[in-house]
Order: structure tokens, then sequence, then C-alpha cells
């Protein structure tokens, strides 16, 4: 089975820690647990946490002082890899990984929106962990002009990132809608639900860096364990 490249190590402590600070999770000011001692919470190296740390401190979002410690600044605007992932866990926050089931190259099926230059459009389905527990299907179609070929080996966890640096696309904005619906037949078996016939469900269509419609998704989640959450400022 087709498998998505992970990010490394000290982005993803990093983007779980980004994600619970946006939770509330962590509090601003609020003081982090000793770097030894957090590391063996986390079961990584010191030298990984730290390296996580200094991401955060660059974003922003930590305050690091010497003799000290680690302080939350939630009040900074953060960049973060998955800033357009808006499922979280119930409790909030949740590291997002992904497992790719299938890329295909397809011509656009007559249901889809109008999106892209092309006729053809890449389709990718994908598997949605939080906290490494199952949490949601991707049915991802990306229109074939900005790439001729797609492989399920070249693809990040996070999939914006991919765009952004493999093929110089810039997922801009995005406008989701949300709903209910029906686990499709391909993704028997993937979500642990015992109600198949509603799950949460987001439609979403993503504008590159020319304000293009550059991508259509459809997500199925479980509503039960996480749920979309979107924070307005």
């Amino acid at each position: 089975m087709p498998q998505t490249q992970s990010l490394p190590l000290y982005v993803q402590i990093s983007e779980m820690l980004n994600r619970d600070i946006q939770a509330g999770r962590l509090l601003d000011g609020e003081r982090l647990p000793p770097e030894r001692e957090m590391a063996a919470q986390l079961g990584i190296s010191v030298g990984t946490l730290r390296k996580a740390l200094a991401d955060l401190t660059a974003k922003g979002l930590l305050q690091r002082t010497q003799g000290s410690g680690n302080y939350v600044r939630k009040g900074a605007s953060a960049d973060s890899v998955y800033a357009f992932f808006r499922l979280e866990m119930i409790c909030g926050g949740g590291l997002p990984t992904a497992e790719v089931l299938s890329v295909a190259t397809l011509t656009k099926p007559d249901d889809l929106p109008d999106f892209g230059r092309s006729d053809r459009a890449h389709r990718i389905r994908r598997l949605r962990r939080l906290n490494g527990v199952p949490a949601a299907l991707e049915e991802i179609w990306l229109d074939a002009s900005y790439v001729p070929e797609l492989r399920a080996g070249d693809l990040s966890d996070a999939l914006y990132l991919f765009y952004r640096t493999r093929l110089g696309l810039w997922i801009a904005r995005a406008e989701d809608r949300i709903g209910v619906g029906r686990l499709p037949d391909w993704g028997a078996g993937h979500l642990p639900v015992l109600d198949t016939s509603c799950l949460g469900r987001v439609d979403r269509v993503s504008f590159d860096q020319n304000n293009e419609k550059a991508e259509i998704s459809q997500t199925w989640f479980d509503s039960e364990h996480v749920r979309y959450v979107s924070r307005l400022k």
C-alpha cells in the first residue's frame, strides 16, 4: 500500500505543540516542562526537542528565557504547516499524519465542480490520523495542469507544503462547506465507525496564488472523535 513521506520528527513535534497552543491546551504564558523531562515524555531526544522549540520560537509562539525555561506566547501569529487543516481531537489539537491509499490521473468526472485549466486531474485518496488514531478520509482532485504526473511516494503528510516546495503551487485560500455524508464505498474498513451513513463532510475548493481554482476535495470525518474547528480573529 502506498505510504506518504513523513515530515521530519522535529517538525512533527513543533506542529503538534503549535496546534495545542492554538487549541488552548497550552495557555499563553504557560511554562513548558524542563527540556529533558519533556523529551522523555514525548519519547524523543533532547536535541530533536530543542530543534522543535527553536522552530516555535522563530514563529513567535515561544519565549525561551535562559535559566528560567520556555514560555508559551499565544498572542503571536504563527505560520503552520497545517494552517488549512481544520480537524482536531475532541479535546483539541492532535498531530495530523496521512497515509496515501491511491493516486490516479483521470479525466475529470462530470459531477465535480468546474476547476482548473485541464480536463484531467490527479485523484488522491488518503486516510488521515490524529495522534495516530484514524480520523478522516480524503478524496482530493488536483488539476493536472500543475504537474503532468504524480506518484504516491512523492507526497508528504502536509500536501500543501508539497505543492509549494515541489510544484510551485501556493494554496492561498480555501472555501469550505460543512455538512454530513455517507462514507464512500472505497473507504470501507478505514474508519472505525459503526454508522457509515452519517459522517461529517467537508467540501473544499482551494485557490492558487493567482486566485484560480486549483483543487477540489471531499473529507469525511468521524464526528464522535474529531471536530471541524475554525478560529476567527
